[in-house]
């Protein structure tokens, strides 16, 4: 865990550099979700707030974790007009935004009846997302590349870099993976979207059987193709069976070259999740099993 817990003191402090006298907040809550950032839910008389507080600078991350409390600012900022949080205040070791109303779709299910209709509209929801383009590509924290194809070459070596530094062996072939950047299907990505790359659905707020309230946690977000997102919507399944959510997006095809890239970003978000284990402190060797067993599967299609 890198998670940073702030005393009341040092709470107060970021309180007052964000403008809002602490003895108005009424309720202060520690949020357990997530592994990485610490979360508080806060409470004055008539507003409520979310404050993530980034890990120590010397905890043990990832390369493109460095400097993600800036990326999520900016995400919320370009996405404004979205059911996405407002940025109060930015700091890169903090962030206090709004606070959306409504329940993380997992573990909180919907009706099955009603699921159809909500997933439909996320579709609607990460089409508009996908409208938002950039002025280059990759991960804003780590420097933006001229092509997707270098990019995407960029982000997938400083992880293996990362595997190597943490000692993680990896069940599939560097070489294979290394060989698949070479393709020229990335060059099919001549303008870069936003992607929040993290739309599990435990970053997905819902407004009971409603309505979808919220995208959240958007601090993994870069400038890319707009297929990389379609991994996470449809973690460890495959997207191409959620026909509702894909009538609500707009129409794709899955051309073998689309196809092709999907297999390489369901490898690399795997390759994430298996690398992360380690700085983390990570037990679980359950979702170690689940994680290796796709991410075998995904790199049996490059």
């Amino acid at each position: 865990m890198t998670k940073r817990t702030l005393s009341s003191s040092e709470l107060d402090t970021v309180l007052k550099t964000c403008g809002i006298d602490p003895s108005t907040v009424l309720s202060r809550q520690e949020l357990t979700e997530g592994t990485y950032n610490t979360a508080y839910r806060l409470r004055t008389a008539d507003t409520g707030y979310v404050l993530k507080v980034a890990p120590d600078p010397d905890a043990p991350s990832l390369t493109y974790e460095r400097g993600l409390m800036n990326t999520e600012a900016l995400f919320y900022r370009e996405a404004a007009g979205l059911p996405v949080p407002d940025v109060i205040h930015a700091e890169p070791d903090f962030l206090l935004m709004s606070e959306i109303p409504g329940r993380p779709w997992y573990p909180d299910k919907p009706r099955a009846d009603a699921r159809a209709r909500l997933r439909g509209e996320l579709g609607g929801i990460v089409a508009g997302l996908h409208k938002i383009t950039g002025t280059g590509f990759g991960y804003p924290q780590m420097g933006l590349c001229d092509s997707w194809r270098s990019a995407f070459r960029l982000m997938v070596t400083s992880l293996l870099a990362d595997a190597e530094r943490y000692s993680v062996a990896l069940p599939v072939s560097r070489d294979k993976i290394m060989a698949a950047l070479d393709s020229e299907t990335f060059d099919e990505v001549d303008y870069p979207v936003l992607v929040h790359f993290d739309l599990w659905d435990g970053n997905i707020l819902l407004d009971g059987d409603t309505g979808v309230s919220g995208l959240i946690d958007g601090e993994r977000a870069f400038w890319g193709d707009p297929v990389a997102e379609l991994v996470s919507l449809a973690l460890f399944k495959d997207i191409r069976d959620d026909r509702a959510f894909l009538d609500g997006y707009r129409p794709l095809k899955f051309t073998e070259s689309v196809r092709f890239r999907l297999a390489c970003y369901q490898v690399y978000l795997y390759l994430i999740m298996l690398v992360e284990s380690v700085p983390r402190g990570s037990t679980d060797t359950g979702m170690r099993r689940l994680v290796v067993r796709n991410l075998e599967q995904a790199a049996a299609k490059l």
